[in-house]
């Protein structure tokens, strides 16, 4: 049995490795310097292993070569890797020396390891960290591992054309053009690319613009040859007339290539993800003090807010660099005059609401249980409002810096459902996503509206929202899996909200060679 002070780590050994739908690929680099030897008197041949945690357990994913004689190796040797933006993926990176008349590990000294997520490394791109070594004692040696992400291209061609004097092929109207583009294959075969819309009576037409993935268009390859007839000849009018030019020409009004970001590219470009949570203290949870409340404090069983609490957190902090999250609560009467606030710091500080990392934001929610008194009602809007306030604030810097995360915990279905619409339909024009865990076996069908999966959310005024961005789970489908299976659940979609706004903005991942600038060396 665990202590609740071990709920943290307790929830983080339970996020295991998942056979979903990999977001990315990505490579990462490994150097290592001033490795010592047990031998004072030579020099190490070290090798990096990488190993996986599944499970609990740790496995060797691959492994880098050995490079003679060498106490700063740089390894050629690249680790390919899946990533899940969703997930806790635990690593662990083992140098051993390797002697030329073996290869095994049994016999190879160990030189030291550095244990992290693939999260943190992506997050900071380069990240830099003591080798402890038995005993996790730390020495002068360090390991270096840079992530670059390896994926697909989802660039697309934006064109446009028009055409000027085309051949009248009907008797009694003008011709009715449109406009194909074909793609040259390898084997000198022609495939249809994308075809224009018809313009009806009009020889000198032009077609409204059109966007094509480069992977349509050229298979990725800029070099590819296309056939767009540019002036068009007809080979009978060429054969009879003789001062017969052409019939019509084509013209390329707009060639523009989008480069499309991806959810890796803004995060090693800097961007933080900004987690805020938010936890209903209305009546409904029951007494504290009773062991049948939502909110009762087990001495060896954490309840349903902390298990969600923890294991969405658990993801979302690899993606901030300062571990300070602000949390909120709402429904309650507090302290000292005891008000009913729909928005009050869970720690009391409203000038300073953040806590120092989830832990910390497990420890304030304990802490403040005794001092509240639960009422109502169930409002969510105006937390939604004021983490909406922040990520607007943010949009002045017209930069991917921050990306903002709401976590609300309810027990039941809100009753400011109209104030609710309206604000994330606002909060949707936003870099700010949110998630919406159901507690407790309330009927939460009415929630279900919030998420826009199975159609369009609306203000009560009748404005779509402009981004599906949020995503509603009870818990109790979770009740018997482990809190992982949550966290990837709502979590999921979060990469494409991600890419959809700031893509959709036009804004760019900042420069990647600020981010080198400005890794941050962790201590052991």
């Amino acid at each position: 049995m665990k202590k609740m002070s071990n709920i943290y780590e307790s929830a983080a050994n339970t996020l295991g490795i998942f056979n979903s739908p990999c977001l990315t690929k990505v490579e990462l680099r490994v150097a290592c310097k001033g490795i010592s030897d047990r031998d004072a008197l030579s020099k190490p041949d070290p090798c990096v292993i990488l190993k996986m945690q599944s499970h609990g357990q740790w496995f060797e994913v691959d492994r880098t070569e050995v490079i003679r004689t060498c106490i700063n190796p740089v390894y050629s040797k690249l680790f390919t890797v899946d990533f899940y933006f969703e997930e806790v993926q635990r690593l662990r990176f083992e140098v051993h020396d390797i002697s030329s008349n073996h290869n095994g590990l049994k016999e190879a000294d160990f030189l030291g390891g550095m244990e992290c997520t693939l999260g943190q490394i992506v997050s900071q791109r380069k990240l830099s960290k003591s080798l402890l070594k038995h005993g996790n004692t730390a020495g002068k040696s360090s390991i270096t591992v840079i992530a670059e992400e390896l994926s697909g291209n989802d660039d697309y061609v934006e064109l446009a054309f028009n055409a000027r004097k085309l051949d009248d092929k009907d008797f009694f109207s003008k011709s009715d053009p449109f406009l194909e583009i074909f793609r040259m294959n390898d084997d000198a075969t022609q495939q249809l690319v994308h075809r224009t819309e018809v313009v009806m009576n009009n020889l000198s037409p032009a077609w409204k613009s059109f966007k094509v993935s480069v992977n349509s268009l050229c298979s990725g390859d800029p070099d590819r040859r296309l056939k767009v007839q540019w002036e068009c000849i007809n080979p009978k009018y060429k054969a009879k007339k003789k001062n017969y030019k052409n019939s019509g020409t084509v013209i390329l009004n707009l060639c523009k290539i989008h480069k499309m970001h991806s959810f890796l590219d803004y995060i090693m470009g800097g961007c933080q993800i900004q987690f805020t949570v938010a936890i209903d203290f209305t009546a409904s949870n029951g007494d504290p003090r009773n062991s049948c409340s939502l909110h009762y404090i087990h001495p060896y069983q954490p309840n349903e807010y902390l298990k969600a609490l923890v294991a969405v957190g658990e993801i979302c902090q690899d993606y901030d660099s300062d571990k300070m999250f602000p949390a909120f609560g709402f429904g309650a009467r507090i302290p000292p005059e005891y008000t009913v606030s729909h928005d009050f710091a869970i720690n009391f500080n409203e000038d300073n609401p953040e806590c120092a990392g989830i832990q910390g934001v497990v420890e304030a929610y304990q802490s403040c249980l005794p001092k509240l008194q639960l009422y109502g009602p169930t409002n969510i809007a105006p937390i939604i409002q004021k983490v909406a306030k922040s990520a607007s604030e943010e949009t002045n810097t017209k930069e991917a810096s921050q990306y903002f995360i709401l976590l609300i915990l309810t027990d039941g279905v809100i009753t400011d459902m109209a104030d609710t619409r309206e604000a994330i339909v606002h909060a949707s024009h936003l870099p700010m996503s949110v998630i919406i865990v159901g507690v407790g076996n309330a009927d939460f069908s009415d929630m279900q509206m919030l998420d826009g999966d199975d159609g369009i959310l609306r203000s009560p005024k009748g404005e779509p929202v402009l981004r599906d961005i949020v995503q509603f789970v009870p818990f109790r489908n979770f009740k018997h899996a482990s809190p992982a299976a949550l966290a990837k659940s709502v979590l999921a979609e979060v990469p494409n909200q991600v890419v959809d706004y700031y893509n959709g903005k036009g804004i760019k991942p900042k420069c990647s060679s600020e981010m080198y600038e400005s890794s941050r060396t962790l201590a052991p």
